[in-house]
Formats: structure tokens, C-alpha cells, sequence
């Protein structure tokens, strides 16, 4: 029976509260990490950019060759399904995740005898970070850059938002061996600035605003928010590739994320980006306005709300 403060997820077809959401052992996202993900989120309780979100989703599940057993615009209306029934459990300053997963399923094996072998499909809500992401927007982001190398789009496509998170949760434990509070940015093999976990990097020179090309990364949809924003603020925007040279002499950076949004960067591997007397630069600050004006809904404020609550472990 769902209990009244229980959020509820999707779960092979039923509506179900998370307690009784059963995975097999054999599935084969927990053996391979084979299945694909995606994830927005609510600015003060209304879904942000899910139809692109979904039509990103299926892009990475045609990548992997999934089939869901939903059409985009099932899933859509799964995952506002699923929102609603957890609206309630939101106090006025929160807001959810809105995540979508979906494995292959049940490697066969003989003698099996389970009740399920389709495709698992779950869609369910996670409360976002708040408090522990808080004093990033007050003092930004320290990006350390890992000894390990974003995966090669010629081995797996960084396009495709798969379960197998490890090259990208390895760079991130080495980073926080080093310093708690940083977060990892990955070089390319070629030494170019690739992504962390979760985030896009951006650096602003000579008054433009440069990315990582798409090929070498996940293409955010904050990141591509952003750079629509570029547009009609008449910031002038390109992909290039980026060394850490451009990034030592960057005016400003910041990171974008689902749950982020935009995030202005402190340091890159201990050096300082920006003058020391302020966390945001102009265009930086120029782009959050932006996308506070977008969202109607001001995000930074909603993280900096969160200040003087307790945080025992960083999220991500």
C-alpha cells in the first residue's frame, strides 16, 4: 500500500510507490550497465523542456537499439503522469528531477522463470540537490581536470545518455580524492575540454561564448538553452576545440546541467578564472538573467535560499 508521504514511479506499465519497484537481478543494465537515461526538472513545480528531453531520450535508446514499448509521446504523458502524482510531496521552495530509464531487460537464462522479459521502463521523481549545491552559486564551481579521458566517440558515442556511468564516475572520484568540493571536467583524448558528470563547460573570450563541439560530448539540453539565449542576447556563440591554454586565459566560465542550469566556475586546476573579487562575470550574469527571464522562475535565488541548511554528503 503507497504510503501518503511516498513518491510514485512508473514501473513496466503500473503506477507503483518506489518501495515496490522490484529490478531483477538478472537485468541487463545492473550486469552491463546497458540501457539509456534522461532527466529535466521543474522550476517552481512546472516540467521544464520535456519534449526535448524525450526526444533526446529516444535518440540514445535508438543509439543502443532499445525499444521501450512507448512512443515519445506515451512516455510524455508517463512522465507528467508521474509528476502529478508527486507534486504534493514538493514544499514551496522545492522542486524534482524528472527521470526517465530504460534497460534492455532480462539476459535469458535457462531454467529462468521470471514474470517479465520486455524492456524495463521507469519514470520516476528525485528531489533536486538544493542545499548541497547551494554555495556554488555564491562562491562557483572549482573544476579539476581528471587524468581520465572522456570515453572516445569512436569507441561509445558521448551523445548517447547511458547507464554506463563509470568512466565518468571514476574521473569524478579521483577529482574529490584530491579536493571534496571540486568538480570534474574531462579532457578528450586529444586533450580538448570534454564534460563532467552531468555538465557542460563553457568559456567566455574576448567576449565570446565557446563549447566543446557536440561530437566529443553529451549535448545538454541547458547547454543548447544557453546558446539560444547567446543568440538573442547577440553574444557570439561557437563549438571549437579547447584546450587547457583557453581555458587559463578564459574571462569567465561556468557549467551547465539539468539541475544547475548555469553555474559561473571559480578555478580550473587552481587557476583563477575571472578577477578575484567576483563570482559572476558580466556575460555569465548577462546569460543566468536570461535564463531566470526564460524559466520565469529564479533558480539561483531557489539555491541560495538553501544556505544555512545542514549538508552531510554532496549530491550529484
Amino acid at each position: 500500500m503507497a504510503r501518503a508521504n511516498e513518491r510514485i514511479c512508473y514501473f513496466n506499465g503500473r503506477f507503483v510507490p518506489e518501495s515496490e519497484v522490484r529490478v531483477p537481478f538478472r537485468d541487463s543494465s545492473w550486469i552491463y550497465g546497458d540501457g539509456a537515461f534522461d532527466m529535466t526538472r521543474s522550476f517552481g513545480h512546472r516540467i521544464f523542456r520535456l519534449e526535448e528531453h524525450i526526444e533526446r531520450f529516444y535518440r540514445s535508446l535508438k543509439y543502443l537499439r532499445i525499444d521501450p514499448g512507448l512512443s515519445p509521446s506515451e512516455m510524455i504523458a508517463v512522465s507528467r503522469e508521474v509528476f502529478e502524482r508527486n507534486r504534493h510531496l514538493l514544499g514551496p521552495g522545492d522542486d524534482y528531477w524528472l527521470g526517465q530509464r530504460v534497460s534492455r531487460g532480462i539476459r535469458r537464462v535457462e531454467g529462468d522463470n521470471w514474470d517479465y522479459y520486455g524492456p524495463t521502463v521507469i519514470v520516476e521523481c528525485i528531489p533536486l540537490p538544493l542545499a548541497q549545491r547551494a554555495k556554488l552559486f555564491r562562491d562557483g564551481i572549482k573544476v579539476l581536470t581528471p587524468s581520465a579521458r572522456r570515453t572516445a566517440p569512436d569507441a561509445l558515442s558521448p551523445r548517447a545518455k547511458t547507464h554506463n556511468y563509470l568512466n565518468l564516475i571514476v574521473a569524478s572520484q579521483e577529482v574529490q580524492a584530491i579536493d571534496p568540493e571540486a568538480w570534474a571536467v574531462l579532457l578528450d583524448v586529444n586533450g580538448n575540454l570534454a564534460e563532467g558528470q552531468g555538465s557542460n563547460i563553457f568559456l567566455v573570450r574576448d567576449g565570446e561564448l565557446l563549447t566543446p563541439r557536440e561530437r566529443f560530448v553529451l549535448p545538454g539540453i541547458s547547454r543548447r538553452t544557453v546558446m539560444e539565449l547567446a543568440r538573442e542576447l547577440g553574444i557570439p556563440c561557437r563549438e571549437a576545440d579547447l584546450d587547457l591554454y583557453d581555458a587559463y586565459n578564459a574571462e569567465e566560465a561556468f557549467l551547465t546541467s539539468t539541475s544547475l542550469c548555469l553555474c559561473p566556475v571559480r578555478s580550473i586546476n587552481g587557476v583563477r578564472i575571472g578577477p578575484a573579487d567576483r563570482v559572476w562575470g558580466p556575460i555569465t550574469a548577462r546569460l543566468k538573467d536570461a535564463y531566470v527571464r526564460l524559466v520565469d522562475f529564479d533558480f539561483v535565488k531557489q539555491y541560495l535560499d538553501r544556505l544555512d541548511e545542514e549538508v552531510p554528503t554532496r549530491a550529484f
